[in-house]
Protein backbone atom coordinates (compact mmCIF):
# COMPACT_ATOMS: atom_id res chain seq x y z
CA UNK A 1 0.00 0.00 0.00
CA UNK A 2 1.47 3.33 -0.89
CA UNK A 3 2.44 6.17 1.65
CA UNK A 4 0.53 9.03 1.54
CA UNK A 5 1.87 12.20 2.86
CA UNK A 6 -0.77 13.96 5.51
CA UNK A 7 -1.73 17.61 4.71
CA UNK A 8 -1.57 20.41 7.18
CA UNK A 9 -5.08 20.21 8.22
CA UNK A 10 -5.31 16.50 8.96
CA UNK A 11 -2.06 17.23 10.98
CA UNK A 12 -3.46 19.76 13.10
CA UNK A 13 -6.75 17.70 13.35
CA UNK A 14 -4.72 14.85 14.91
CA UNK A 15 -2.36 16.83 16.91
CA UNK A 16 -5.93 18.55 18.34
CA UNK A 17 -7.07 14.48 18.90
CA UNK A 18 -3.72 13.78 21.34
CA UNK A 19 -3.91 16.72 23.08
CA UNK A 20 -7.17 15.97 24.11
CA UNK A 21 -6.74 12.39 24.94
CA UNK A 22 -4.22 13.37 27.20
CA UNK A 23 -5.71 16.76 28.55
CA UNK A 24 -9.02 15.32 30.52
CA UNK A 25 -11.86 18.22 29.87
CA UNK A 26 -9.21 20.31 27.57
CA UNK A 27 -10.66 21.72 24.31
CA UNK A 28 -7.83 22.31 22.23
CA UNK A 29 -10.19 23.84 19.33
CA UNK A 30 -10.89 26.91 21.14
CA UNK A 31 -9.89 30.26 19.40
CA UNK A 32 -7.73 31.76 21.81
CA UNK A 33 -6.59 28.95 24.13
CA UNK A 34 -3.14 27.80 24.40
CA UNK A 35 -3.48 24.41 23.27
CA UNK A 36 -4.92 25.19 20.52
CA UNK A 37 -1.73 27.28 19.40
CA UNK A 38 0.67 24.33 20.51
CA UNK A 39 -1.67 22.03 18.46
CA UNK A 40 -1.16 23.99 15.34
CA UNK A 41 2.79 24.79 15.85
CA UNK A 42 3.60 21.35 16.29
CA UNK A 43 1.24 20.24 13.60
CA UNK A 44 3.63 22.88 11.28
CA UNK A 45 6.53 21.82 12.28
CA UNK A 46 5.49 17.94 11.58
CA UNK A 47 4.72 19.08 8.25
CA UNK A 48 7.80 20.72 7.71
CA UNK A 49 9.31 17.07 8.44
CA UNK A 50 6.84 15.21 6.26
CA UNK A 51 7.90 17.29 3.21
CA UNK A 52 11.83 17.13 3.69
CA UNK A 53 11.64 13.52 3.59
CA UNK A 54 9.44 13.17 0.84
CA UNK A 55 12.15 15.46 -0.72
CA UNK A 56 14.93 13.42 0.33
CA UNK A 57 13.12 10.15 -1.26
CA UNK A 58 12.80 11.65 -4.78
CA UNK A 59 16.11 12.49 -4.43
CA UNK A 60 17.24 8.75 -3.97
CA UNK A 61 15.84 7.85 -7.25
CA UNK A 62 17.38 9.04 -10.40
CA UNK A 63 14.35 9.19 -12.75
CA UNK A 64 12.62 11.86 -9.69
CA UNK A 65 15.74 13.98 -8.40
CA UNK A 66 16.85 17.07 -8.82
CA UNK A 67 19.11 19.05 -11.53
CA UNK A 68 22.23 19.13 -8.61
CA UNK A 69 21.46 15.78 -7.35
CA UNK A 70 21.35 14.20 -10.57
CA UNK A 71 24.76 16.00 -11.29
CA UNK A 72 26.01 13.74 -8.22
CA UNK A 73 24.33 10.81 -9.07
CA UNK A 74 25.90 11.04 -12.72
CA UNK A 75 29.86 11.33 -10.63
CA UNK A 76 29.06 8.39 -9.11
CA UNK A 77 27.84 6.24 -12.35
CA UNK A 78 29.67 7.58 -15.05
CA UNK A 79 33.44 8.06 -15.13
CA UNK A 80 33.29 11.62 -16.95
CA UNK A 81 29.97 12.72 -15.15
CA UNK A 82 27.75 15.22 -16.75
CA UNK A 83 29.61 16.03 -20.68
CA UNK A 84 30.97 19.61 -21.04
CA UNK A 85 30.86 22.18 -23.22
CA UNK A 86 33.32 22.09 -26.51
CA UNK A 87 34.82 24.52 -28.38
CA UNK A 88 34.09 25.26 -31.88
CA UNK A 89 37.28 24.79 -34.08
CA UNK A 90 38.76 24.82 -37.79
CA UNK A 91 40.46 26.91 -40.00
CA UNK A 92 40.27 29.78 -41.87
CA UNK A 93 42.30 31.76 -44.65
CA UNK A 94 43.96 35.24 -44.44
CA UNK A 95 45.24 37.04 -47.26
CA UNK A 96 48.36 39.18 -47.52
CA UNK A 97 51.82 40.33 -48.24
CA UNK A 98 54.06 37.47 -48.12
CA UNK A 99 56.06 37.16 -44.85
CA UNK A 100 53.95 38.75 -42.98
CA UNK A 101 53.10 37.07 -39.56
CA UNK A 102 50.18 36.16 -37.54
CA UNK A 103 51.24 35.32 -34.34
CA UNK A 104 49.36 33.27 -31.93
CA UNK A 105 46.52 34.66 -29.73
CA UNK A 106 45.13 36.65 -32.90
CA UNK A 107 41.85 37.65 -32.37
CA UNK A 108 39.02 37.48 -35.37
CA UNK A 109 35.34 38.18 -34.78
CA UNK A 110 32.13 36.65 -36.49
CA UNK A 111 30.05 39.62 -37.10
CA UNK A 112 27.70 38.98 -34.05
CA UNK A 113 30.93 39.38 -32.14
CA UNK A 114 31.65 35.76 -31.67
CA UNK A 115 35.54 35.76 -30.86
CA UNK A 116 38.04 33.48 -32.21
CA UNK A 117 41.45 33.21 -31.32
CA UNK A 118 44.10 31.86 -33.25
CA UNK A 119 46.39 28.53 -32.33
CA UNK A 120 50.08 28.58 -33.27
CA UNK A 121 51.96 31.14 -35.28
CA UNK A 122 51.54 31.52 -39.37
CA UNK A 123 53.13 32.96 -41.61
CA UNK A 124 51.63 34.52 -45.02
CA UNK A 125 53.39 32.81 -48.06
CA UNK A 126 51.98 33.24 -51.72
CA UNK A 127 49.26 35.83 -50.86
CA UNK A 128 47.87 33.44 -48.56
CA UNK A 129 47.90 32.31 -44.82
CA UNK A 130 46.24 29.65 -42.96
CA UNK A 131 44.45 29.69 -39.86
CA UNK A 132 43.70 26.93 -36.96
CA UNK A 133 40.86 28.54 -34.89
CA UNK A 134 39.16 27.98 -31.83
CA UNK A 135 36.13 29.72 -30.45
CA UNK A 136 36.90 31.56 -27.31
CA UNK A 137 33.96 30.46 -25.39
CA UNK A 138 32.81 26.83 -25.34
CA UNK A 139 29.24 26.22 -27.09
CA UNK A 140 27.11 25.34 -30.25
CA UNK A 141 26.78 29.04 -31.00
CA UNK A 142 30.81 28.83 -32.01
CA UNK A 143 30.36 26.32 -35.19
CA UNK A 144 30.62 28.81 -37.79
CA UNK A 145 29.53 27.58 -41.73
CA UNK A 146 32.51 27.54 -44.24
CA UNK A 147 32.82 31.36 -46.12
CA UNK A 148 31.76 33.46 -43.48
CA UNK A 149 33.54 36.32 -42.82
CA UNK A 150 35.84 37.00 -39.69
CA UNK A 151 37.09 40.63 -38.87
CA UNK A 152 40.78 40.70 -37.08
CA UNK A 153 39.94 42.22 -34.19
CA UNK A 154 43.53 44.38 -34.23
CA UNK A 155 44.76 45.02 -37.64
CA UNK A 156 48.01 43.94 -38.81
CA UNK A 157 50.22 45.75 -41.38
CA UNK A 158 50.05 43.95 -44.64
CA UNK A 159 46.99 41.90 -43.42
CA UNK A 160 44.21 41.43 -45.08
CA UNK A 161 41.31 42.69 -41.98
CA UNK A 162 39.06 39.86 -43.13
CA UNK A 163 39.55 36.13 -42.79
CA UNK A 164 37.64 33.32 -44.12
CA UNK A 165 36.32 30.25 -42.76
CA UNK A 166 37.82 27.48 -44.52
CA UNK A 167 35.73 24.68 -46.30
CA UNK A 168 35.20 22.43 -43.71
CA UNK A 169 33.72 25.84 -41.28
CA UNK A 170 34.83 25.48 -37.50
CA UNK A 171 33.01 22.62 -35.92
CA UNK A 172 32.49 20.57 -33.11
CA UNK A 173 31.29 23.11 -31.10
CA UNK A 174 28.50 21.79 -28.06
CA UNK A 175 27.03 23.44 -25.43
CA UNK A 176 27.09 21.47 -21.32
CA UNK A 177 24.95 18.10 -21.70
CA UNK A 178 21.05 18.07 -21.54
CA UNK A 179 19.93 17.76 -18.16
CA UNK A 180 17.28 15.24 -19.73
CA UNK A 181 19.76 13.25 -21.44
CA UNK A 182 22.09 12.78 -18.37
CA UNK A 183 19.38 11.54 -17.02
CA UNK A 184 18.94 9.33 -19.22
CA UNK A 185 22.39 8.19 -20.07
CA UNK A 186 22.56 7.53 -16.03
CA UNK A 187 19.68 5.02 -16.21
CA UNK A 188 21.16 3.53 -18.97
CA UNK A 189 24.40 2.78 -17.35
CA UNK A 190 22.03 1.48 -14.08
CA UNK A 191 20.15 -1.07 -15.74
CA UNK A 192 23.31 -1.90 -18.53
CA UNK A 193 25.92 -3.07 -16.64
CA UNK A 194 29.21 -2.18 -18.36
CA UNK A 195 30.56 -4.94 -20.25
CA UNK A 196 33.97 -4.05 -21.86
CA UNK A 197 32.95 -4.38 -25.20
CA UNK A 198 29.28 -5.12 -25.72
CA UNK A 199 27.00 -3.44 -28.04
CA UNK A 200 25.54 -0.68 -25.17
CA UNK A 201 29.05 -0.11 -24.25
CA UNK A 202 30.34 1.63 -27.73
CA UNK A 203 26.83 3.90 -27.52
CA UNK A 204 27.51 5.00 -24.18
CA UNK A 205 31.02 5.80 -25.32
CA UNK A 206 30.19 7.44 -28.17
CA UNK A 207 27.25 9.48 -26.00
CA UNK A 208 30.03 10.72 -23.35
CA UNK A 209 31.15 12.56 -26.50
CA UNK A 210 30.49 16.41 -26.49
CA UNK A 211 27.55 17.37 -28.70
CA UNK A 212 26.43 13.32 -29.63
CA UNK A 213 22.91 13.36 -28.90
CA UNK A 214 22.49 9.70 -30.46
CA UNK A 215 24.64 6.75 -31.16
CA UNK A 216 23.83 3.17 -32.60
CA UNK A 217 26.22 -0.40 -32.86
CA UNK A 218 26.48 -2.24 -35.57
CA UNK A 219 28.54 -5.67 -34.30
CA UNK A 220 30.90 -7.26 -37.48
CA UNK A 221 29.07 -5.19 -40.48
CA UNK A 222 32.44 -4.74 -41.58
CA UNK A 223 33.55 -8.30 -40.88
CA UNK A 224 34.72 -10.63 -38.13
CA UNK A 225 35.83 -8.36 -35.26
CA UNK A 226 34.55 -5.23 -36.30
CA UNK A 227 32.04 -2.45 -35.20
CA UNK A 228 30.51 -0.01 -36.41
CA UNK A 229 29.44 3.05 -34.27
CA UNK A 230 27.25 5.72 -35.98
CA UNK A 231 25.75 9.10 -34.62
CA UNK A 232 24.16 12.23 -34.78
CA UNK A 233 24.32 15.62 -33.30
CA UNK A 234 20.80 16.77 -33.14
CA UNK A 235 21.43 20.30 -31.59
CA UNK A 236 23.93 21.52 -34.19
CA UNK A 237 22.59 23.10 -37.56
CA UNK A 238 22.89 19.59 -39.19
CA UNK A 239 22.56 16.62 -37.31
CA UNK A 240 25.11 14.65 -39.52
CA UNK A 241 28.09 15.07 -38.06
CA UNK A 242 31.40 16.29 -40.08
CA UNK A 243 35.08 14.53 -40.59
CA UNK A 244 36.22 16.15 -37.73
CA UNK A 245 33.56 15.39 -35.30
CA UNK A 246 33.28 11.82 -36.64
CA UNK A 247 37.34 11.58 -36.00
CA UNK A 248 36.71 12.73 -32.53
CA UNK A 249 34.60 10.11 -31.45
CA UNK A 250 36.86 7.41 -33.25
CA UNK A 251 39.70 8.99 -31.08
CA UNK A 252 37.88 8.76 -27.70
CA UNK A 253 36.11 5.43 -28.14
CA UNK A 254 39.70 3.88 -29.68
CA UNK A 255 41.13 4.78 -26.03
CA UNK A 256 38.28 2.58 -24.31
CA UNK A 257 37.36 -0.08 -26.66
CA UNK A 258 38.92 -3.68 -26.04
CA UNK A 259 41.92 -4.31 -27.83
CA UNK A 260 42.09 -6.73 -31.04
CA UNK A 261 38.54 -4.86 -32.04
CA UNK A 262 38.53 -2.93 -35.20
CA UNK A 263 36.65 0.22 -34.93
CA UNK A 264 34.67 1.77 -37.79
CA UNK A 265 33.16 5.42 -36.48
CA UNK A 266 30.98 6.61 -39.81
CA UNK A 267 28.50 9.53 -40.69
CA UNK A 268 25.18 8.25 -41.07
CA UNK A 269 24.12 9.27 -44.63
CA UNK A 270 21.05 11.83 -44.29
CA UNK A 271 17.73 10.85 -46.73
CA UNK A 272 15.44 14.15 -46.32
CA UNK A 273 11.77 12.73 -46.51
CA UNK A 274 9.47 15.20 -48.65
CA UNK A 275 6.08 15.14 -47.36
CA UNK A 276 2.81 16.50 -49.09
CA UNK A 277 -0.20 16.74 -47.23
CA UNK A 278 -3.36 17.94 -47.49
CA UNK A 279 -4.59 19.65 -44.32
CA UNK A 280 -7.34 20.88 -42.31
CA UNK A 281 -7.81 23.08 -40.76
CA UNK A 282 -4.81 24.64 -43.37
CA UNK A 283 -4.11 27.58 -41.08
CA UNK A 284 -0.24 28.65 -39.93
CA UNK A 285 -0.69 27.76 -36.64
CA UNK A 286 -1.93 24.10 -37.61
CA UNK A 287 0.67 23.82 -40.35
CA UNK A 288 3.60 24.79 -37.61
CA UNK A 289 2.53 22.24 -35.69
CA UNK A 290 2.15 19.11 -38.27
CA UNK A 291 5.74 20.00 -38.88
CA UNK A 292 6.54 20.29 -35.24
CA UNK A 293 5.10 16.83 -34.72
CA UNK A 294 6.98 15.29 -37.86
CA UNK A 295 10.30 16.22 -37.09
CA UNK A 296 9.78 15.07 -33.31
CA UNK A 297 9.04 11.69 -34.77
CA UNK A 298 11.94 11.73 -36.79
CA UNK A 299 14.24 12.19 -33.61
CA UNK A 300 12.81 9.26 -32.07
CA UNK A 301 12.01 7.03 -34.46
CA UNK A 302 14.53 7.07 -37.30
CA UNK A 303 17.83 5.36 -36.65
CA UNK A 304 20.57 4.14 -39.16
CA UNK A 305 20.09 1.41 -41.11
CA UNK A 306 21.99 -1.89 -40.45
CA UNK A 307 20.45 -4.34 -42.58
CA UNK A 308 17.54 -5.39 -39.83
CA UNK A 309 15.17 -2.48 -41.00
CA UNK A 310 16.15 -0.46 -38.09
CA UNK A 311 15.71 2.64 -40.28
CA UNK A 312 12.23 1.93 -41.22
CA UNK A 313 9.81 4.36 -40.63
CA UNK A 314 5.87 3.00 -40.87
CA UNK A 315 3.40 4.92 -42.63
CA UNK A 316 1.24 4.30 -39.62
CA UNK A 317 3.41 6.43 -37.93
CA UNK A 318 3.65 9.30 -40.00
CA UNK A 319 0.08 9.86 -40.39
CA UNK A 320 -0.40 9.39 -35.78
CA UNK A 321 2.08 12.25 -36.00
CA UNK A 322 0.05 14.88 -38.04
CA UNK A 323 -3.25 13.79 -36.00
CA UNK A 324 -1.61 14.49 -32.88
CA UNK A 325 -0.76 18.11 -34.15
CA UNK A 326 -2.35 20.97 -32.03
CA UNK A 327 -5.71 21.85 -33.99
CA UNK A 328 -5.72 19.07 -36.95
CA UNK A 329 -9.08 17.78 -37.34
CA UNK A 330 -8.88 16.18 -40.84
CA UNK A 331 -5.46 15.12 -42.91
CA UNK A 332 -4.80 13.56 -46.45
CA UNK A 333 -1.05 11.91 -46.38
CA UNK A 334 -0.57 12.15 -50.21
CA UNK A 335 3.11 11.17 -49.79
CA UNK A 336 4.63 9.22 -49.05
CA UNK A 337 2.74 6.65 -50.09
CA UNK A 338 4.31 3.59 -48.18
CA UNK A 339 6.59 2.81 -45.31
CA UNK A 340 9.95 4.44 -45.65
CA UNK A 341 12.55 2.47 -46.29
CA UNK A 342 16.83 2.64 -46.24
CA UNK A 343 20.13 1.06 -47.42
CA UNK A 344 22.42 0.39 -45.18
CA UNK A 345 24.14 3.80 -43.17
CA UNK A 346 21.32 5.88 -44.04
CA UNK A 347 18.83 7.94 -41.73
CA UNK A 348 15.54 9.39 -42.40
CA UNK A 349 15.31 13.22 -41.78
CA UNK A 350 13.58 15.70 -42.61
CA UNK A 351 12.98 17.30 -45.77
CA UNK A 352 10.23 19.63 -46.58
CA UNK A 353 6.38 19.83 -46.51
CA UNK A 354 4.46 20.61 -49.50
CA UNK A 355 0.34 21.66 -48.52
CA UNK A 356 -1.93 20.44 -51.12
Amino acid sequence: MPFVRPDLPTLIERAVADIESRFRGADARLRRSNLTVLSRVHAGAVHGLYGYLDWIARQILVDQCDDDILERHAAIWLPSGRVPASYAAGAATVTGSNGTVIEAGTVFKRQDGAAFVSEGEATVAGGVAVLTLVAREPGQTGNTPAGAPLGIESPIDGLNATATVGSDGLSGGADIEDIESLRARVLARIQQTPHGGAAHDYVAWALEVPGVTRAWCYPLEMGDGTVTVRFVRDDDASLIPDAAEVAAVQAYIDTLRPVGMQLYVVAPIAVPVAFQIQLTPATASVKAAVEASLRDLLIRDAEPEGGGNEGKIPLSHIREAISLAAGETDHVLLSPVADITLAVGQIATFGSIAWA
